[in-house]
Parts: structure tokens; sequence; C-alpha cells
């Protein structure tokens, strides 16, 4: 994509909606035409494209030649010439008959909203599954949109005038690009498997795996490194994060878990995506809980949250217990922060609420927390346990695992009240007097 100049056209705007708010005295309403819009634009910034017109339409169904009918085309092709633009970008997808047509008016190149998100994600992928997804979803995407004169040229159908040396180029084309992606999808696979082999590797010694998701620039990789120390990119533009990252953590409870930082959603997420990189969504549906990163400074929290939802429901893992962090309470105004810290509680359906600010710090304790409370496996049962000084590798691992509550001395035994995981106090069974 040239980054010399382009414009986005918004053919069918959302009507704005009204929607419960986590804010008292304040609502978050769906996207409206100008929210729209203003997310488009990011989206282009982060794909290095720089904006040199905008045009908006408001029309109540699209034109199925063209989208959004032959005076608006007009009118943009006057733009573009103008302004000297290399590219028209759609906030809408284009049919391939719309994109043909439109690339036939217009004089210069022609993408839609599917197209761009992907090539943000070509100049993001680093790792070698990264790359491979993103050109699986690329060339699927294409090969229903390879232009030409249909059967018209077909050397292979048959009849009167198809009578030639052979495929034609376009043929050829197909051809190659179905070959390409059965070996991509080969080649994930692979990588499929390999995930597994490790999943199941960590699954031999019980640490849960707590998937970090959310609507694009919500501030997950910024809470990932908050919360872990990591270094991982954090950055205002789109899909920062392509490839999931694990680190390890340690919670209040002493329990470890591995945290992921996965991949961001947006709204009206290409499906080809969703299904392209599944084998890195994996990571979602294997948690054992999720963290739904929100902004609470956005003005249409509600609707990125619905669109979260709808990709999670897409990945069967809405049924799983979701902590709900709002995040980016440093942006708020004082008034409203106060009034959203006063308000946070547990939710329905096994979620719960903590607001935070992953940049400052203010709320971390308070999430890990929630991890704590949220997690089934491997359960915090208490006890007490009495264990001979002698026994220096017992002692050691109940300091470094479990909380000690009180510590008594009795002779040359130690007498323990502790809590913590479930697996490791049944380790000290020989060591237990009695549960609390």
């Amino acid at each position: 994509m040239c980054p010399d100049a382009a414009f986005p056209v918004e053919p069918t705007p959302q009507a704005a909606r009204s929607q419960g708010s986590a804010i008292p005295g304040r609502k978050f309403v769906g996207l409206d035409a100008g929210e729209s819009l203003a997310e488009f634009r990011e989206l282009l910034l982060s794909a290095g494209g720089q904006v040199a017109a905008e045009l908006l339409q408001r029309h109540v169904r699209p034109d199925p030649a063209t989208l959004i009918g032959s005076g608006k085309v007009e009118e943009v092709a006057a733009v573009a010439a103008s302004t000297n633009a290399d590219l028209v970008l759609f906030d809408h997808d284009l049919s391939p008959t719309q994109l043909r047509n439109l690339e036939a008016a217009l004089p210069c190149r022609v993408l839609d909203r599917t197209q761009l998100i992907l090539d943000i994600f070509a100049r993001h992928a680093r790792t070698r599954e990264g790359q491979l997804q993103v050109e699986l979803a690329q060339l699927e995407y294409m090969l229903p949109r390879l232009t030409g004169r249909g059967k018209a040229m077909s050397q292979l159908g048959g009849g009167i005038g198809t009578r030639g040396p052979g495929e034609t180029q376009l043929e050829t084309d197909r051809r190659r690009i179905q070959h390409r992606i059965d070996q991509l999808k080969r080649d994930l696979e692979a990588v499929r498997r390999v995930r597994r082999q490790q999943r199941q590797r960590r699954e031999a010694v019980p640490v849960p795996t707590v998937a970090i998701v959310g609507y694009t620039n919500a501030g997950k990789s910024t809470l990932f490194n908050a919360v872990t120390g990591a270094e991982v990119l954090s950055s205002a533009r789109m899909f920062a994060t392509l490839d999931p990252k694990l680190r390890a953590i340690e919670l209040p409870s002493r329990r470890r878990v591995l945290l992921s930082d996965t991949v961001g959603f947006i709204r009206n997420l290409p499906h080809t995506l969703v299904t392209s990189f599944r084998a890195t969504l994996e990571e979602v549906a294997q948690a054992e809980v999720l963290i739904h990163v929100r902004d609470a400074a956005s003005t249409y929290g509600e609707e990125q949250k619905i669109q979260v939802e709808k990709v999670l429901g897409e990945l069967e893992s809405l049924s799983k217990p979701r902590i709900e962090v709002l995040n980016k309470i440093d942006l708020l105004p004082e008034d409203e922060r106060v009034a959203l810290l006063s308000r946070t509680k547990a939710g329905p359906k096994g979620e719960s609420a903590v607001t935070l600010s992953a940049l400052t710090g203010e709320g971390i304790p308070a999430l890990l927390a929630a991890i704590d409370a949220a997690l089934r496996s491997d359960p915090i049962v208490e006890a007490e346990l009495r264990v001979p000084q002698h026994e220096g590798a017992a002692l050691a691992a109940i300091e470094a695992g479990m909380i000690v509550h009180s510590r008594e001395y009795e002779g040359n035994l130690v007498r323990l009240t502790v809590s913590g995981p479930a697996s490791l106090v049944g380790r000290m069974r020989r060591f237990r007097q009695r549960d609390s």
C-alpha cells in the first residue's frame, strides 16, 4: 500500500444507540458515523498511510454494482484526481464485482476494510507462524477476486470459442494460489501440532493459563507488561500484537499461572483472519480464565464489548469465567474516575470487574486477587503442618509456594498454619495435622 495519500469512504454508517455504562451518569453509545470514520482513520495511520480527504455517504441500501452509486463514484473520482491520491479506501467490504467496477471507474487503486486490516497484519507479523497466518488470510481473500473475463477466457470449459492452447493466465494464477493455500494450511497444521505438544507438556505440570483478550488498542500489551515485567511491544497503533506471548506470574496465593497476550479484536473482523489465526487463538480457547480488557475512556465501550464477545462466541469461549478490566482510568475526569472506582463489583455469570490503569500500575493488585478468585483448578486450601526441622527441602517448598499464617516451634518440630494450592498441600500430606 502506498503511504502518500488516501481517503476513506463510509457508505453505511451505524446509527448511534445508547448502551449501559459502567460509569454512573455517563452513556456509552455505539459507533456513529463520525466515530466509525475516526476508527477507520486510525487503521489507515497504523498501515502507514496519510489522509488526503474524507467522504461520507448516507445511503438506505448499498448499490450492488459499486456500493456507493454512480453519482458518488464520480465525486470520489474527482476528489481523488484533485488530491493526487494513489489509493481509495472503503470502510466496508467490497464484493468482487464492486471492487472490479470501482477500480475501472477510479484513477487509482481501491482497497476495502478487510484488505486494509490484512495489510496491517502483514506489516506487524514478526514470527514465521504469524507470517503464514497472514499470507493464508490474504490468499483466501484474493482468490475469488481475481479479475478477468470469466468463462469467456476459459480454455477448459468446452463449447464454441473455448478451444485453445491450454490454461489462461487467470486460471494458472488461481491454480497456483490454491496450491499455495493448501501448502499454508499444511504448514499451519504442523504449527498446531507443535502447540498441542507444548500444551500437553504444560498440562503435565498443573499451571493454568489466563488469556488477555479485548478490542484492539485497549491496552492489553501494556497490562501484560505491567503484570509480568516483560517488554512486549505496546503501541497506540492498532494490531501491534499479533503473536501470542506467554509469561509465568505468581498470584497473591503463591499459585503460578501462565498469562497470555493475544491479538486484538475489532468490529467486522474479517472471518478469514479468525479462521487463519485459529492456531494462535487456541490459547484463548484453552485458557481457564479470560481477562477482557476494555478502554474505560472510550465513548463506545459497550459496542467494543459486543464485538469482542462476538469473536469469543466464534471461538466457543463465551462460557469461560471472565474478569472485566476497565483500563485507562487515568484518562477519565476525576468525577467519573471516582464514580467508577466506587462501583467495582462482581458481575453476572461468573464475571467480575476491576478498574485499573496499566500505565500507572493502579489497580494491578486487585486484578491479581481477582484472577486468584476466578481460578477453579488447583484450589487454595488451608492446613496445619508439623514439619521436622531437618526436613529442609519441605520447609523451603512451603515457604516458596504457600502463605504461612503462623509458625510455632515445638522441640525439633515446626508447627505451621498455611494456605496454598491443593496440589502442593497434598505433597505435604505426611506432615498434615488437620485441615482448617
